[in-house]
């Protein structure tokens, strides 16, 4: 099995890249995806969320209001050590559990936005950075998620430098161009990656 982290800044295009890995064969674990999982109505998480945080975090629905939450935590970093304290223990153990279902054979792929962030590099066989130009990822923010381009740069500069993901690279993607550009760069990622799992077998 091959061990992968994949990061990358906030619009750098991690997403794609998974997708395009998954479609190829990899096990993709996503940690935005868990994270959400563990703290779904009816998770202990979500009980310790509520606890901590009050039930104004809570929508009529009873699922957590994840944006009411983010402002709150946001700019305070003992609430976010809080909640951080909560979600991060749970979302490890439940990537380990999926881990633990692939084959020995498989190249599995950890999407951890904040890897670098984590300083969990030395956990992972390979660590694929996603590349794009700070002025890349600004205009996509903008124009593919509705951001402000004052919010995009806040949640950019609340991430590690470019340079910090940079420095723990494997492999850097680079996501600068067109998709069609970046299908090239991921088949050429994948056939390494392939490569490096059957030598480790």
């Amino acid at each position: 099995m091959l061990r992968v982290g994949l990061t990358g800044g906030i619009g750098a295009g991690k997403g794609e890249v998974a997708r395009r890995l998954a479609a190829y064969g990899a096990v993709v674990i996503d940690a935005d995806q868990v994270a959400r999982d563990v703290v779904a109505p009816g998770m202990p998480g979500l009980d310790e969320i509520v606890k901590a945080f009050g039930a104004g975090v809570l929508r009529p629905d009873g699922s957590l209001d994840r944006e009411k939450l983010g402002e709150m935590v946001f700019a305070d970093d003992a609430l976010r050590g809080q909640l951080n304290a909560i979600v991060h223990p749970r979302v490890g153990e439940r990537m380990r559990e999926i881990e633990e279902q692939a084959a020995a054979t498989d190249v599995v792929v950890h999407e951890i936005p904040l890897l670098a962030e984590g300083g969990l590099a030395g956990a992972f066989d390979v660590v694929v950075v996603v590349d794009a130009p700070p002025e890349i990822q600004v205009e996509r923010l903008v124009r593919l998620r509705g951001m402000t381009r004052q919010h995009a740069l806040a949640r950019m500069s609340a991430q590690a430098s470019r340079e910090d993901r940079l420095a723990i690279a494997t492999f850097v993607v680079d996501n600068s161009g067109s998709l069609d550009d970046l299908d090239d760069h991921v088949a050429a990622l994948w056939a390494e990656l392939s490569r490096r799992v059957e030598e480790s077998g």
